[in-house]
């Protein structure tokens, strides 16, 4: 697959954009409900479990078919483990202990850390001076989002943010580690369903041995209709979304849905869970905000339409 040449996204696409915001959103919103009443490995299991089923399925439906090799299932596992086990737990884990919208927030920070691991670990996508200043912005919004609990020790709320800032460097790693999927030929929904199925095969058993949710009080139904809006709605048609916005506006116009990922949490937090964020940590959602438009660099280059640029007038001899 060939990555879309980055240009002005079209009315359909920025519709498709907000829609995948609201999906990614709101899995901060579901999550906030499901961890009331269930533990946190056997969320991520049910949320991938039920997800792989419906990627399957869809899969099954486009005439696609899985592929069959020891290399490709390994490619898989580790992306899985990368974009899925690693950043499902910590984010499920971190939002027991502070609110959906802050954990989005964090979460937002992803394309900053994307910038280090790619100049680290890439040739062709090197450190320039805009994306450097656009990691300094962003890592000044997560210094004041943290704020003075840094100061405080290692308390449970400093400790869950960490923790969601760590999902957001796993799931820059697996945006780095995905490019290799292009070279084995593996078409987008391939991918998206492969990495799910063996993100499922590593969780399930692990939640089964660690919560033994045969244990566990039978959820309320508010808690399942979370836990089926986690796997349907954010993970499974948010991955069929992702990557239909990938494929038609590239991958630069798809980060700017970082943007909107923390609105939609923090919306719903807000309205419905009966969350409060407080002002420092707007400041930081704003600041990580500029450094977003740093490291893109459109916003920079922006002039506004019908103006051409000033031509520079020949000096005069005195």
């Amino acid at each position: 697959m060939t990555e879309t040449v980055n240009r002005p996204m079209a009315p359909r696409e920025w519709g498709m954009l907000v829609l995948l915001s609201l999906l990614w959103g709101g899995s901060f919103f579901f999550t906030g409900v499901a961890v009331r009443e269930l533990p946190p490995p056997t969320i991520v299991a049910l949320r991938v479990g039920l997800a792989a089923l419906l990627l399957l399925a869809i899969v099954r439906a486009m005439g696609l078919r899985m592929p069959r090799n020891r290399a490709a299932w390994t490619a898989l596992a580790g992306m899985g483990l990368l974009n899925n086990v690693v950043p499902f737990c910590l984010l499920v884990w971190g939002q027991t202990r502070i609110a959906s919208g802050l954990a989005s927030i964090l979460n937002a920070t992803t394309p900053l850390w994307t910038v280090i691991v790619a100049h680290a670990l890439t040739s062709d996508e090197r450190m320039t001076g805009k994306r450097l200043a656009g990691v300094a912005l962003g890592f000044a919004g997560v210094v004041v989002l943290i704020g003075p609990g840094a100061r405080d020790g290692l308390s449970a709320g400093l400790l869950a943010q960490v923790a969601c800032l760590g999902a957001a460097v796993s799931y820059a790693f697996a945006g780095v580690y995905g490019r290799r999927f292009r070279r084995m030929r593996l078409a987008p929904m391939q991918t998206a369903t492969g990495q799910v199925v063996a993100s499922s095969v590593l969780l399930v058993p692990a939640a089964l041995i660690v919560d033994r949710p045969w244990t566990l009080a039978m959820p309320d139904l508010p808690a399942w209709g979370a836990l089926v809006g986690l796997a349907a709605l954010s993970t499974a048609l948010g991955y069929v979304l992702y990557f239909r916005i990938l494929a038609s506006a590239g991958a630069t116009n798809l980060l700017l849905v970082t943007f909107l990922i923390p609105v939609s949490a923090i919306v719903l937090g807000a309205t419905v869970l009966g969350e409060r964020l407080a002002a420092r940590d707007i400041y930081g959602m704003l600041v990580i905000g500029l450094g977003l438009l740093a490291i893109d660099g459109r916003a920079l280059a922006w002039r506004p339409r019908g103006r051409a640029p000033a031509i520079a007038q020949p000096r005069r001899a005195p």
